[in-house]
């Protein structure tokens, strides 16, 4: 009787016990970031092999599907002497494109794995990828020289209209270069993009870099990531202090009309002249400021 008695009150004490510890871990009484959560796939902390596995898996996929090739369009043969491309000639296609801004941060974004991981195909992935670009372009210079405003898959390097075309991929050229591991047309490149984010990119009459489209004389907040990172990578990689006033010029400036300091968030465009002035803080506008 009495032996059956304990076992109840210690039953009975574990139980209290285990509610007591469940009814503890509550948002009520703890951090989120420190309940243990009950969903299918586990967001916690990753340790630093499950980290590189993932970016691995990653890099596999977008290596495979993002070529640096040359082909005929009509025949899809490979054009692997770039010497002999023409109109007909284009970049084959993947799942993205090796020079939009995506892949400007993409770009960055590999040689950034490469830095904290110390593997080597990372950064080979961006350098192989921008001296491929850079000898096209330099191969296209010469070919439009005899035919004029002929077509060619590099447009968007060679006659930038925007600084969605410079911007980001500029940076991630810059910062390529700064590798050692690039060949000497990259230079070239990097040279025209900054020219044309410098002194050819539409700006308002104070010299804020903005937009006509969709509307005249617009800022759109993405424009800070695609010119600021390619200024100050200039500044660093040639030492001239032009690249860092504008930079901080821009910032300022964008600032002065696009951040709301109640909210402490940015407004994602701004149109001159509009009144009353509606203010979206869209969250991936925020980003690129951030970045």
């Amino acid at each position: 009787m009495i032996k059956t008695l304990l076992s109840l009150i210690v039953a009975l004490s574990l139980t209290v016990t285990a509610n007591a510890q469940a009814k503890s871990n509550t948002d009520a009484n703890a951090p989120l970031h420190a309940l243990k959560v009950d969903y299918p796939t586990p967001y916690e902390p990753m340790p630093k092999e499950a980290i590189k596995k993932l970016l691995d898996r990653i890099f596999n996929y977008l290596d495979a599907v993002t070529p640096a090739q040359m082909i005929n369009q009509q025949t899809g043969v490979a054009v692997n002497d770039l010497s002999k491309i023409d109109t007909n000639t284009i970049v084959q296609q993947g799942d993205f494109r090796l020079t939009s801004y995506e892949w400007g941060v993409t770009y960055t974004g590999m040689l950034e794995v490469a830095a904290a991981t110390g593997d080597q195909k990372y950064q080979d992935y961006t350098i192989n990828r921008i001296n491929f670009l850079s000898d096209v372009v330099a191969v296209y210079q010469k070919y439009l020289k005899k035919n004029g405003h002929a077509f060619t898959p590099v447009r968007s390097i060679l006659d930038p209209h925007a600084l969605d075309d410079a911007g980001s991929i500029a940076a991630s050229m810059i910062k390529a270069q700064r590798t050692g591991a690039t060949r000497p047309n990259v230079r070239v490149v990097i040279d025209h993009y900054l020219d044309y984010i410098m002194n050819k990119e539409y700006r308002l009459k104070d010299g804020t870099l903005a937009r006509n489209r969709p509307l005249a004389n617009t800022l759109w907040l993405d424009d800070l990531y695609m010119s600021l990172p390619a200024m100050a990578q200039m500044g660093v990689l040639t030492g001239e202090r032009k690249y860092f006033d504008e930079a901080v010029k821009q910032y300022q400036l964008f600032a002065n009309r696009m951040f709301n300091v109640d909210k402490g968030l940015y407004m994602h465009g701004w149109v001159q002249y509009m009144e009353p002035h509606p203010q979206f803080h869209w969250a991936r506008a925020n980003g690129w400021g951030l970045m």
